[in-house]
């Protein structure tokens, strides 16, 4: 049984995407076991109580240093027994004691094709922003192990999607989310749950069925 822990800042919709997949039996041999947030308020929060998910806040704000934030988010996750954390839309710095411990066990959805649009400051709307500025006709979101760098670890799944021409930001979030964020991060636990993924010299393998 892949026990995996969900952090997310926001609204969790692709935190919903994986609970719906998890109870759908489309991820197998996987169960949540937390979902932590940097918000009190957070409606990831409300989403994970809806589901009789453990939620928690864990925020920098409530501790004295990065090092004493970082200890008490790996603290918690060992408590939990997560073998896989995932970010799921979790706009914090990463300390690096959690990056350390969890290295090639953490993964995160970002909403294009890394390399594209991606790095410090690509983030939430900022990025579909930036796609329409650029204008560039496909656009996506990758899955990725997480890393020291800012969207820099092991791709393991990407999936694109058009731009339109009558884009908004909002829009084309929407679609990318719908067409790419809530199909390949499931897809990527699954994968992970059932063995396939491995990391070899920075880049993923992923065993054939």
């Amino acid at each position: 049984m892949l026990k995996i822990a969900i952090m997310v800042s926001g609204g969790g919709t692709n935190l919903q995407a994986l609970i719906d997949a998890v109870e759908a039996g489309q991820i197998e041999h996987t169960q949540i076991v937390a979902v932590i947030s940097n918000k009190q308020d957070a409606y990831a929060l409300e989403r994970a109580k809806t589901h009789s998910i453990p939620g928690l806040c864990i925020s920098p704000k409530d501790f004295a240093d990065r090092d004493a934030f970082g200890r008490a988010l790996v603290k918690t996750l060992q408590e939990k027994q997560a073998d896989l954390v995932v970010l799921a839309g979790y706009l914090v710095i990463l300390p690096e004691i959690l990056v350390q411990t969890y290295q090639n066990r953490m993964i995160n959805i970002h909403p294009s094709l890394i390399p594209s649009f991606c790095g410090a400051g690509y983030y939430g709307l900022k990025v579909h922003e930036a796609v329409l500025a650029r204008g560039v006709k496909v656009t996506g979101a990758t899955v990725h192990f997480v890393d020291e760098g800012t969207d820099t670890g092991p791709i393991i799944l990407q999936k694109a999607v058009s731009v339109h021409a009558d884009d908004t930001p909002k829009t084309l979030q929407q679609r990318v989310m719908e067409q790419a964020e809530w199909k390949i991060l499931p897809q990527a636990v699954s994968l992970i749950a059932q063995g396939k993924v491995a990391v070899t010299d920075g880049i993923v393998r992923i065993a054939e069925p």
